[in-house]
Parts: structure tokens; sequence; C-alpha cells
């Protein structure tokens, strides 16, 4: 599961200025910008949303060349009034995985294991949508978890950010998802809790089993 890490910190190179944050083990994350107070750098991301982190973790910033997007040629106008589209979930998680640099396929394995891709599902805990958050977590994010898109736009961004906290430890980050981030420091790794530990296991066999997304055209 190591391997998850270099696939979460490469991110492909896209039409707008930016930097590229080089960690300390020398793979580098795509951000829009960074501050940094003392100790503490403050990382933003293109899509919105950041991240403080020690000044420890990062070793330097290269600004990226900026590509000026293809000019956007207007959609004609509709005819008579169009359905509403359909919710597609996985796309909502494929943007999700796009906007955040976490890895599709683990995505979709905690989507899975959460509510099973089902956008109505509900916790007896309390626990909303896709991604089953808290009204709590949501709110930290600006998210309304009742929104599909927004549930997994807010829950990509929370596990982005435990991957970051746990150095991409995948188990510790997963274990942190379920169970809170503060058992997992507690116990220094996956807590001894079964229905924690039943839950890593579940969503690292839906990544095993999940087949590699087809790049986006």
């Amino acid at each position: 599961m190591r391997k998850l890490l270099a696939i979460f910190l490469c991110v492909s190179a896209a039409a707008v200025a930016g930097e590229y944050a080089t960690l300390a083990g020398g793979q580098q994350l795509h951000i829009d910008r960074h501050e940094q107070r003392g100790a503490k750098v403050t990382l933003y991301y293109p899509g919105g949303g950041s991240t403080s982190l020690d000044a420890a973790l990062i070793s330097g910033f290269e600004t990226e060349d900026y590509v000026a997007p293809a000019a956007a040629t207007p959609a004609p106008a509709p005819t008579q009034p169009q359905p509403p589209a359909k919710l597609d979930p996985k796309a909502l998680v494929s943007a999700a995985a796009r906007k955040t640099a976490v890895p599709e396929r683990l995505l979709q394995s905690v989507v899975k294991a959460e509510s099973g891709f089902h956008a109505d599902a509900v916790s007896p805990k309390g626990a909303i949508g896709l991604m089953q958050l808290m009204p709590a977590t949501a709110s930290q994010y600006g998210a309304d978890p009742k929104d599909p898109a927004q549930n997994v736009e807010a829950g990509t961004a929370y596990l982005r950010d435990l991957l970051l906290k746990y150095n991409g430890d995948v188990n510790a980050a997963l274990a942190a998802y379920n169970a809170g981030p503060g058992a997992v420091d507690k116990y220094h790794g996956v807590p001894p809790y079964a229905e924690t530990q039943s839950y890593v296991g579940r969503v690292i066999r839906n990544f095993q089993n999940t087949p590699q997304p087809a790049p986006a055209q």
C-alpha cells in the first residue's frame, strides 16, 4: 500500500498557474499556493481547501509554468427543457479524485465500504450520504452532507488531509476516517477496535478488487 503515496502525491499538469510542493521524501504535490508562518506551512489546493503541515516535512517549492486554457466554445441554447441529469455516484467520485489527487480506486473503495454507492444512506449514528459524513465533519469543510456532490467532495478532502497527516500511511488514514484521528493517535496506528479493523480490511480488499480506471480523455 506504500505505492499509494506516490500515486496520491503525483498530479498531472493542469492548465493553471500554481506550484509544486516537494515533500521531504522527494514526492511532489500540486498546489495553488502556500503560506508559511513560523514552523507551519499552509498548502492551498487548486480546487479549494487547504492543509497545514510542519515546515520540516517540505523541502521546497517549484513554480508551475502557466498554460493558457483553450477558448471555450459557447454551448448552443437548448430548444426545450432538459430532464434532470441522473445521479452518477462514480462520476462524482472520479471528479473528486481528480480535484484532490486522492487515488480514484482508493476513493471508490471507501465509498463502497461506507454506503455501497447509495447517496441517501444514513447510519444509526447519523452519518450521511455516499461517504457517510457526520454533520460536524461536513460543516468543517463547508459542505451540505445531503448534497451528493458536496458530500463526496468534503469526504474526499477529509481523506486527503488524513493521508497527509499520517504521511501516506493508508491504513492509519482509513482507521482515522472510521474511528477518528484521536483513536489512531492514541494507539499509534489502527486502534484495537473490531469495527475499525474490519473496516480497514474491507476497504483494502475493495481496492485490490477494483479495476484501474481508464485514463481521462
